[in-house]
């Protein structure tokens, strides 16, 4: 990665596990986002020796920064019940459901840095159709 021309944002956020009846804890998940795949982020959450990553649309982590948004798995909304400014986000595998707490201005930084790099509405001119299809069909 030429630093005259990134080509990936990273950034580490302590988000909150909420629990029923018992608060939150805290945990870590690194954000990532690349032109590679400029619809996408993914978030890596690492502990007790594993890493579980969810990949997830951009467009539903700005969305929910104003307003609800998702379906499915995935769920992201704006709450300002607790006082502070945070996003949660809601997520359901097989395995269970999950919701975190999100420092908004934390992740509007890192929105606002993957924006810099691929604005809105241009992410399919970082998409190379021909190898994506190749690969596919490969």
């Amino acid at each position: 990665m030429s630093p005259l021309h990134p080509t990936q944002v990273d950034t580490e956020l302590e988000l909150h596990l909420v629990v029923p009846d018992a608060g939150t804890v805290p945990l870590r998940v690194t954000l990532s986002y690349t032109t590679e795949d400029p619809f996408a982020v993914t978030a890596a959450f690492a502990g007790d020796g594993l890493t579980i990553e969810w990949v997830f649309a951009r467009d539903l982590l700005i969305g929910g920064l104003d307003g609800p948004t998702g379906e499915g798995d995935v769920h992201v909304w704006p709450s300002w019940g607790s006082g502070r400014d945070l996003v949660l986000l809601s997520l359901t595998s097989p395995d269970g459901h999950a919701v975190l707490e999100a420092d908004a201005t934390d992740l509007r930084g890192f929105l606002q840095r993957t924006l810099d790099l691929v604005p809105e509405g241009t992410e399919s001119a970082h998409v190379d159709v021909d190898t994506e299809l190749a690969t596919f069909f490969a």
